[in-house]
């Protein structure tokens, strides 16, 4: 059995640039912070760390592994850019001797995936919302259309 967390982006605030550079709010950071109490007293932790590449989803990680272990991390624009498929592909290639990870991202997309793996009635996560969810898999090349069980939602 293998664990995954699904994480929205804190808040971010809007930018005269490109969406990709857009930064958390400070009311995104502070709602991070308090999810992260919680995430320290439930004694968390995850093997493995699949972000987007975009200052936000960046951000996001800083603040979370203040609260949380994190093994290995891997930051990649394909995550901004992508769509289920290739997010499922992603998890696809978690490392074996990974247990659990956990994946910050961007919706649609990440509430589509949350969607997709539990097969259950869409959520929209919203910033800084993050799912908890119990694989029914033995290997991350398994990962699919109702692998998963929502266990619990944070926010």
């Amino acid at each position: 059995m293998k664990h995954l967390i699904l994480l929205r982006h804190g808040e971010a605030g809007f930018s005269d640039g490109v969406d990709f550079q857009r930064q958390l709010t400070q009311s995104g950071k502070e709602n991070l912070n308090r999810l992260g109490e919680i995430l320290l007293s439930a004694e968390m932790k995850v093997d493995y760390l699949h972000c987007s590449a975009a200052t936000r989803t960046r951000e996001t990680a800083e603040i979370i592994k203040k609260y949380m272990e994190i093994g290995e991390e891997e930051y990649t624009r394909d995550i901004y850019e992508g769509n289920l498929e290739s997010l499922l592909k992603r998890l696809e290639n978690t490392p074996k001797t990974a247990e659990s990870c956990i994946l910050i991202g961007h919706n649609p997309t990440i509430s589509l995936l949350l969607s997709h793996l539990t097969h259950e009635n869409y959520i929209g996560l919203k910033p800084g919302m993050m799912a908890i969810i119990e694989l029914e898999i033995t290997e991350w090349y398994m990962i699919g259309l109702g692998t998963g069980i929502l266990k619990e939602v944070l926010q």
